[in-house]
């Protein structure tokens, strides 16, 4: 790694050594991966590992998260998070993904405080800062610790750490959470989400790495990178990808024309309102 990399996870692995315990949000992605590892390694036993299971996580997700754990010797407790329980979540408002967050946070901070851990960190990183996030908000109210973003590691140098220190997260893709596939006022349900989630299970299956099934009522709207792109090229491949979907529940599929790209259900919304999710 370089020297100036060098530098920031030194800083990082230093500021996690000053806790004696600490509760760590653990989602099984890139960015919390590393945090776990490099929590791990300072503190020993003292850092546990916190995973929030709730409709809008796939299964996949939740069943590597616990892989990494367990690899590892990490204490993982499940936090079980009702999140079609909170009011106005299923009307899909613009700050949905501020509610949603709260809760988790709130989750978290209880299962903690049961392990006698007072400090829980999550895995913000330097990148995250140029955007309107409003999960962000919810992190600040209850003063979470985000030891990436403290130490200034930007996504792209916690990808090369993350290689460096052999974690198979290293080029995983980018995830958010299902409910960021519905278009802001569109209905959320546990129907409508298991519909996307068995959807990109499935192009994950056939080889799609970075993609997203965006619902629109019973429109299937498919975003992919260049890779993806290669693969539409099939006409078997499509007319295999339309039959499951069409299988799984949607009248229509399409894919955009414009690819994957984080936050593509903000592009109707004024600009005061946009925030980014996945």
């Amino acid at each position: 790694m370089t020297p100036e990399l060098k530098i920031k996870y030194e800083k990082l692995t230093a500021a996690l050594a000053g806790f004696d315990k600490l509760a760590v949000a653990f989602s099984g992605g890139v960015d919390s991966a590393l945090l776990l590892k490099t929590a791990r390694d300072a503190l020993g036993n003292g850092a546990v590992a916190f995973t929030a299971r709730s409709i809008v996580f796939p299964e996949s997700e939740r069943e590597e998260a616990a892989e990494f754990c367990a690899k590892r010797g990490i204490k993982q407790i499940i936090v079980d998070v009702d999140v079609l329980a909170i009011d106005g979540f299923g009307n899909n408002p613009p700050d949905r993904c501020y509610h949603c967050k709260k809760r988790i946070i709130e989750s978290i901070n209880k299962a903690a405080a049961g392990e006698g851990i007072t400090r829980v960190a999550e895995g913000s990183n330097a990148d995250d800062t140029g955007d309107y996030r409003p999960g962000s908000k919810a992190v600040k109210e209850y003063k979470l610790l985000s030891p990436l973003l403290d130490a200034g590691l930007y996504k792209d140098e916690i990808r090369e750490l993350s290689r460096e220190l052999c974690l198979p997260t290293w080029d995983k893709p980018a995830f958010a959470c299902l409910a960021s596939r519905f278009p802001y006022g569109e209905i959320i349900d546990e129907k409508n989400l298991l519909m996307v989630e068995r959807a990109e299970y499935f192009l994950s299956s056939e080889g799609f790495k970075q993609s997203r099934v965006r619902y629109h009522g019973g429109l299937a709207r498919i975003e992919c990178d260049e890779g993806g792109f290669a693969l539409l090229k099939n006409e078997s491949v499509r007319k295999k990808i339309y039959a499951a979907l069409k299988e799984i529940g949607f009248s229509y599929v399409a894919a955009d024309l414009l690819g994957y790209r984080k936050g593509s259900m903000n592009e109707t919304l004024p600009p005061a309102d946009k925030g980014r999710e996945g």
